[in-house]
């Protein structure tokens, strides 16, 4: 009795996590470049094993509920939206953008490719009377969020010319990986490769201007799997109840 009530409550625990993932899909149903996580789940136990009661030959028993083994990174490509901004591009194809964080150091990719122009303090050289270097600022391509966006040989990209033709020639990298498993998830629908996603190389996807990646969160699919959550939810609830309901009448019985 005590298992089927643990049982019901770890279900439903569970539930609320896999409610979790599909609620922050939904979130972010409108997001640019934003891919959709899936829940997985699986049996605690699934085989009979030896018991380790000493002196006895037992066996704990076959299933005793579930849990969210993991999520998973959806990385299909989003359908493309013409937005007309100068500064918005696509990737028609496989591949990933790279950001780089001048403080830090560190680069991460995303399919978001809604960038603005972003200024950067250089110094140009010469010094001014109080002995401090004089600085200018230049202004690069960056996502908007003191990140910049990476050439095609891992450089910054210098805004000088504003016009179509110059834009359409911006040599912006276009990476990718062998595989995409397991890479971790970092904020503003960015990405950090693992070991396991192979050595980084030029992606073969093509860019286009003046259209980003929408999200390829699908929000009736969404809807689906969080009524379904929903009512695993409740069946799970509905199992501590009647664990609770039938423990209480054989204490009553017994008494």
């Amino acid at each position: 009795m005590n298992q089927s009530f643990y049982i019901g409550a770890g279900g439903a625990q569970q539930q609320l996590y896999h409610l979790n993932v599909h609620g922050d899909n939904i979130a972010n149903v409108n997001t640019y470049g934003f891919k959709a996580n899936r829940s997985y789940f699986s049996a605690l136990m699934y085989q009979n094993w030896p018991g380790v009661v000493e002196a006895q030959d037992t066996e704990l028993p076959m299933g005793v509920g579930t849990k969210m083994l993991m999520t998973s990174t959806d990385f299909s490509q989003g359908s493309p939206s013409d937005t007309g901004r100068e500064l918005d591009f696509y990737i028609d194809g496989e591949g990933f953008f790279g950001l780089v964080d001048l403080t830090t150091g560190d680069v991460s990719f995303t399919r978001n490719g809604a960038f603005y122009m972003s200024q950067l303090q250089q110094p140009t050289g010469a010094i001014d009377e109080n002995g401090q270097p004089v600085m200018e600022g230049r202004f690069y391509l960056g996502d908007g969020t003191g990140k910049f966006v990476l050439s095609e040989r891992g450089g910054l990209i210098e805004l000088t010319d504003m016009s179509d033709g110059a834009l359409d020639t911006l040599s912006i990298g276009v990476f990718d990986f062998a595989n995409y498993d397991g890479m971790a998830q970092l904020d503003k629908t960015r990405y950090l490769p693992i070991d396991k996603n192979g050595n980084l190389w030029y992606g073969d996807g093509q860019l286009v201007r003046k259209r980003v990646e929408l999200s390829n969160a699908d929000l009736g699919d969404e809807l689906t799997k969080v009524i379904e959550a929903q009512r695993a939810y409740g069946a799970a609830l509905k199992m501590v109840i009647t664990s609770d309901e039938i423990e209480s009448t054989i204490n009553n019985l017994r008494s």
